[in-house]
């Protein structure tokens, strides 16, 4: 009869220990309302949406929605630099609790990744100088292309590039800019607003927008299965776009509306 009794408090033992883990893996709202802050990854090398300015500290549209998130959660904001490798890798380890970083929707992400509402504009595309005829993706076989590893560019560019192409890929945005700026590759693979800054930063080149890759918005990561956390991220995005804060930021950080986002 003891020995019964104790496999039996053994077992509900157990069973309470299952119960909170199954709360704890669930509750990163609450987390965020019990400790007044929140990780969010954003980046630093990809302007407009996310840079180090002058003053040393990160600026960009980005950054300014994840400010305006941390806010609306009444939560003070630790932002992480994180580049496009590993996003998602640090919302799935815990190391950020939103990602708020050029986050395109793909059904790979999909599998580990829940997406908010978007909040800003982005596309991918090809560029190069205008000296360099490239008026189809054929004529890409024989050139030479730097994307960074991981971020959308890279994937959509792999499934038009034809054999011959020598993609270069970096571990990050700058290396990938400084290869093509530099006259190491012939041509880039990124999102406009990295082409408007080429174009900006390195007027000689005569950097041009050749191809369109993909018309992707952006939106904003959260751990797979996080309902709760997720559920609030929507409605302050619905929010910011009904009060015309994302058309703002839009306009501040990419000289245009933000549009009609998806929902």
């Amino acid at each position: 009869m003891k020995q019964k009794l104790c496999t039996f408090a053994l077992n509900v033992v157990a069973l309470a220990t299952l119960c909170t883990g199954a709360v704890h893996a669930s509750s990163v709202l609450e987390q965020i309302e019990s400790t007044k802050k929140v990780r969010i990854a954003i980046p630093t090398d990809y302007p407009p949406y996310g840079m180090v300015g002058i003053d040393m500290k990160p600026q960009g549209l980005d950054i300014d929605m994840a400010r305006y998130v941390a806010d609306k959660l009444g939560a003070k904001v630790e932002l992480v630099p994180v580049v496009s490798a590993n996003r998602v890798p640090y919302l799935q380890t815990g190391k950020v609790d939103l990602v708020i970083s050029t986050l395109g929707k793909t059904e790979e992400r999909a599998k580990v990744v829940d997406f908010s509402h978007s909040y800003s504009p982005f596309f991918q595309a090809l560029f190069a100088p205008k000296g360099l005829e490239i008026k189809d993706w054929s004529d890409l076989s024989g050139k030479t292309v730097s994307v960074t590893r991981g971020a959308m560019a890279d994937s959509e560019l792999s499934k038009v590039a034809p054999a011959g192409t020598q993609i270069r890929r970096f571990e990050d945005h700058i290396g990938t800019v400084a290869a093509y700026t530099s006259g190491q590759v012939q041509a880039i693979a990124t999102s406009a607003g990295e082409g408007d800054a080429i174009n900006r930063q390195a007027p000689k080149l005569g950097n041009e927008l050749k191809l369109i890759l993909k018309v992707s918005p952006n939106y904003i990561g959260v751990k797979k299965g996080e309902s709760a956390l997720l559920e609030r991220i929507n409605a302050i995005v619905l929010e910011a776009k009904n009060s015309g804060e994302l058309d703002r930021l839009s306009q501040k950080w990419l000289k245009q509306p933000a549009g009609d986002l998806p929902l």
